[in-house]
């Protein structure tokens, strides 16, 4: 009997989906599913479109005068340059007499300050009073009462001090320098020399302030030139042949050439007896050199402390007080000036009585 079949498989494989014999590609991807709804889904109160407002485009309010945080959209005003042929840019100032560049920064600044110190003078504070007591600088005269009632002192020391009186010191020569017009002193004339300053109080009576209004620089000197009289000048223009004198060697060299031109030497041989310092004012000298021991090389007093007797108290306390224990006087011939300019002159003539001299600066070094 042949052996009974036993069945290992039933029928429901048959209902089984069938798989696909080869793998599924992984490029195909499924659709993407809807997210809107079709047309016809929608409500129809949605479906009909709506119109919109026009927009207008409305013109922005100026900004107001003290609100910056809009910035300024107007274009500023344009101003056009050109070159002025006709005004000069350099000016001379009629208060300090000082020439300066119109427009330059430096020059004016320059200008200003030194215009500011002419007028008014430089200022004395405390530290320099404390420097001086410590430096050894001598008080000549105190409480000293000008012409308007102003009240003041004068002090004296040597140009080789330090510290702050030294820098004032070299602000005032400066100064002095523009306004007169005249060279820098060298140390070799600063060596020889003491400096006289008279210092203002200012008003008030508890009031410590102070300014220098003028200075004299006192030179030792060995000789000087007197200043020729004013009838000696005149006589001088009016007949130089008369008043001038003829040495022994220019009559040798003179009796030399008579014999072959005797009419053209007698044109041109003129002896020169009186020097010329200033021929706007009439300053003349002669040039005989005398014995003088004190020069002033430098006097300065500030435009608006002038007229009120500063410069003849310097003058005096430089001539009391120069040489220790030995008292000069104007008036015999012991002091002399260099190239004063008009104002100078005058002070000379006043204060001098006719006995002031002329030295050369660098010369009696």
């Amino acid at each position: 009997m042949p052996a009974e079949l036993k069945r290992t498989y039933g029928t429901r494989a048959a209902t089984r989906p069938l798989l696909p014999s080869s793998p599924s590609s992984e490029l195909t991807t499924p659709p993407p599913p809807k997210r809107k709804r079709p047309f016809t889904d929608r409500p129809t109160e949605q479906n009909t479109p709506t119109k919109k407002a026009r927009r207008t485009l409305k013109a922005e309010p100026k900004p107001k005068a003290g609100d910056k945080s809009k910035g300024n959209s107007k274009q500023p005003k344009l101003t056009q340059l050109h070159f002025s042929l006709d005004t000069p840019t350099l000016r001379t100032c009629p208060l300090c007499d000082l020439s300066y560049t119109r427009g330059a920064p430096d020059d004016e600044a320059l200008h200003k300050a030194h215009c500011a110190r002419v007028q008014r003078g430089l200022e004395w504070g405390k530290e320099e009073q404390r420097e001086a007591v410590k430096a050894g600088v001598e008080e000549l005269q105190s409480n000293v009462k000008l012409r308007n009632g102003a009240r003041g002192r004068v002090i004296c020391f040597r140009p080789d001090i330090g510290g702050k009186i030294a820098a004032k010191l070299a602000v005032l020569l400066e100064t002095i320098r523009l306004a007169l017009s005249s060279p820098p002193l060298s140390p070799a004339v600063l060596r020889r020399s003491k400096i006289y300053l008279f210092l203002l109080a200012a008003p008030g009576l508890a009031s410590t302030r102070e300014k220098i209004v003028g200075c004299v620089v006192a030179q030792r000197i060995s000789t000087a030139m007197a200043i020729a009289r004013p009838a000696e000048v005149s006589a001088a223009l009016s007949s130089p042949s008369s008043s001038q004198t003829q040495s022994s060697e220019t009559l040798a060299s003179s009796q030399s050439t008579l014999s072959s031109s005797q009419d053209s030497s007698e044109s041109s041989v003129v002896p020169v007896t009186l020097l010329p310092v200033d021929s706007s004012t009439n300053l003349y000298v002669h040039p005989q050199p005398l014995p003088t021991p004190m020069g002033i090389p430098r006097l300065f007093v500030s435009s608006e402390h002038r007229r009120l007797g500063i410069a003849s108290r310097l003058l005096t306390a430089a001539a009391e007080t120069f040489i220790l224990g030995c008292p000069l006087s104007p008036a015999r011939g012991d002091v002399a000036f260099t190239q004063p300019t008009g104002a100078g002159k005058a002070v000379l003539e006043a204060w001098g009585k006719g006995g002031v001299r002329i030295y050369e600066e660098e010369g009696n070094i």
